[in-house]
């Protein structure tokens, strides 16, 4: 079995955090130091702690963005798992400059073949593949550094 990267680990201890939250309606800090402090590295605790504020802070607008895409379904009949997966998606393509698109799509989409059905991966693939779309067309996708813009996107500096 292929060993996961501290980085992926850091994203399902964020999501362990986010789902936590999500149950319980409170305690945020505490969930965040006791789940967190399993990862071992202090850059990837702070990605952690970085991507946790920025998917509570923006929910209302990233719930927003989820609803837009799934047209005649309500967003509480989906899963509570994918949600969260979709915010954290979307949260790393709009807020982390130094993470490609790519890479955060493909991350949550194999974060959800262990912890959600096997027709998520799909569903947040299209999903996540749509946001990027609208951002790039609105001009909206901020990302520097080599290797992470594709050639035919934009970005603003």
């Amino acid at each position: 079995m292929k060993k996961k990267s501290q980085r992926r680990f850091a994203r399902e201890k964020v999501l362990q955090v986010l789902y936590a939250y999500q149950i319980n309606g409170e305690g945020l800090t505490k969930h965040t130091d006791a789940i967190l402090s399993d990862i071992s590295s202090e850059g990837d605790r702070n990605f952690g702690r970085k991507l946790i504020n920025y998917v509570v802070a923006n929910s209302a607008e990233l719930n927003k963005k989820i609803e837009e895409k799934v047209s005649n379904w309500e967003i509480e009949r989906i899963a509570v798992i994918d949600k969260l997966l979709l915010k954290m998606g979307m949260a790393e393509i709009m807020f982390f400059e130094d993470i490609p698109p790519k890479v955060s799509i493909n991350e949550v989409i194999d974060i959800s073949k262990e912890y959600s059905s096997l027709n998520s991966g799909k569903f947040i693939n299209g999903i996540l593949d749509a946001v990027l779309s609208d951002l790039k067309n609105e001009g909206k996708l901020k990302k520097i550094g080599r290797g992470l813009i594709d050639k035919n996107m934009t970005i603003e500096e």
